[in-house]
């Protein structure tokens, strides 16, 4: 038997200043620099979620690094003939 199937926990979805995001029990403390992401149930249910709305696993720091970059360099697709 699978072990989720007989955790009836609840659990909040959080996110951290990266724009990570992970599962907390509900009625702990949330650590330091996580918050509630908004979205609360089964450890499936937000697993699940989680899988939906976090569809970029770089931290937001890389992704702005890169967008500047990118910037920078210029996009020769966006150039006109």
């Amino acid at each position: 038997m699978d072990e989720n199937e007989n955790d009836n926990e609840q659990y909040h979805v959080v996110v951290n200043q990266e724009e990570q995001y992970s599962i907390w029990p509900v009625g702990r403390e949330l650590p330091l620099g996580w918050s509630n992401a908004g979205f609360t149930g089964s450890k499936q249910q937000c697993l699940d979620y989680i899988q939906e709305v976090w569809t970029d696993m770089r931290p937001l720091s890389l992704r702005k690094k890169t967008q500047e970059m990118a910037e920078q360099q210029g996009n020769p697709d966006d150039e006109q003939p």
